[in-house]
C-alpha cells in the first residue's frame, strides 16, 4: 500500500474553481478520460449538491506493467461521488476504480476549500491510497503509480486553469 498526497493553491475564488472542477472533463490535458456519465445528482436538505458519476478512462500503462499485472485491459471505469457545500464553501470528491479491482485499487480524495488567508484563492488537497494486489514487485508498481498520480495531478490543475480561462465568456451557474 502506498499513500500519496499533495496540495495546490489556485489563484481564483472558490466558486470559480468549483464551477471549473465540475466541468473538468473532457479537456485537452487529460485525454485519457474518454467519458463521463452522471448517474445521479441531487440536493440534500442542507442545500448540498451530491453527484455520482462514472468516468471511463484509458489507462496508458506501460507494456512492462501490463505484463507484470497480466492484463491487456486499457479501458477502465472509476466511480466518483462529490459533495458541494456552498454554505461552508467546501467540495469533497472521492473516487475509486471499479475495473481491475482484483489487481489494483486506487482510492482518491480531493477537497477544495477557500484559502484560509486569502478568500480570492482556493486550496485543493489531494490524497490517494494505492494498493497493488497479488503480484510480485507490488511496492515498485505502487511507487510508479504514485509518481504517475503526481504527474496527472499537475495535468488536472492545468485543466482547471484552462477551463477557467476558456469559460470566462460563458456564465455557468453553480
Amino acid at each position: 500500500m502506498k499513500i500519496w498526497s499533495t496540495e495546490h493553491a489556485f489563484s481564483y475564488p472558490w466558486e470559480t474553481v468549483i464551477k471549473a472542477a465540475m466541468r473538468k472533463y473532457p479537456n485537452p490535458m487529460n485525454p485519457n478520460v474518454v467519458g463521463v456519465d452522471v448517474l445521479d445528482r441531487s440536493l440534500d436538505g442542507n442545500g448540498r449538491l451530491h453527484s455520482h458519476r462514472l468516468l471511463s478512462t484509458e489507462w496508458g500503462l506501460p507494456a512492462i506493467v501490463r505484463a507484470i499485472l497480466g492484463t491487456t485491459h486499457m479501458l477502465t471505469y472509476v466511480k466518483e461521488h462529490s459533495i458541494v457545500d456552498p454554505e461552508v464553501k467546501k467540495m469533497e470528491l472521492c473516487s475509486t476504480n471499479i475495473t481491475l479491482t482484483n489487481l489494483i485499487s486506487v482510492d482518491e480524495r480531493l477537497v477544495y476549500t477557500p484559502h484560509p488567508d486569502n478568500p480570492g484563492m482556493t486550496v485543493l488537497t489531494q490524497e490517494a491510497i494505492i494498493t497493488v494486489k497479488g503480484v510480485s514487485l507490488s511496492s515498485y508498481l505502487e511507487g510508479m503509480m504514485a509518481r504517475r498520480m503526481s504527474a496527472n495531478a499537475r495535468k488536472g490543475w492545468d485543466a482547471i486553469e484552462w477551463i477557467i480561462q476558456n469559460s470566462e465568456r460563458e456564465p455557468v451557474p453553480l
